[in-house]
């Protein structure tokens, strides 16, 4: 989503928006975490070949698209900040 969108959409829109994200931030993490562990329990079970490095390609497609998603959710946060609906504290 562009940001000229985000200023199209509504605050309770923008507010969903902002909670989907942060819940998407948690799914991603799951996802790196039990890939990762699959990578290593193959790793050790049979080790290494095609099957033990293939969850790494999901890995990265996880975490390219959690750095698009980290941009849409700064871009959130700065048009939520400009209608004074969160305060200026930094989000950890």
């Amino acid at each position: 989503m562009k940001p000229k969108n985000l200023a199209e959409l509504s605050d309770q829109e923008l507010l969903q928006k902002s909670k989907t994200l942060k819940t998407g931030k948690i799914i991603d993490a799951v996802l790196v975490g039990f890939t990762i562990g699959i990578v290593i329990y193959s790793a050790v079970k049979s080790g290494l070949g095609f099957f033990t490095f293939f969850p790494l390609l999901i890995t990265y497609v996880v975490i390219k698209n959690s750095k698009n998603n980290a941009v849409l959710a700064h871009e959130i946060r700065n048009e939520l900040k400009s209608r004074k609906l969160v305060e200026n504290q930094d989000e950890a």
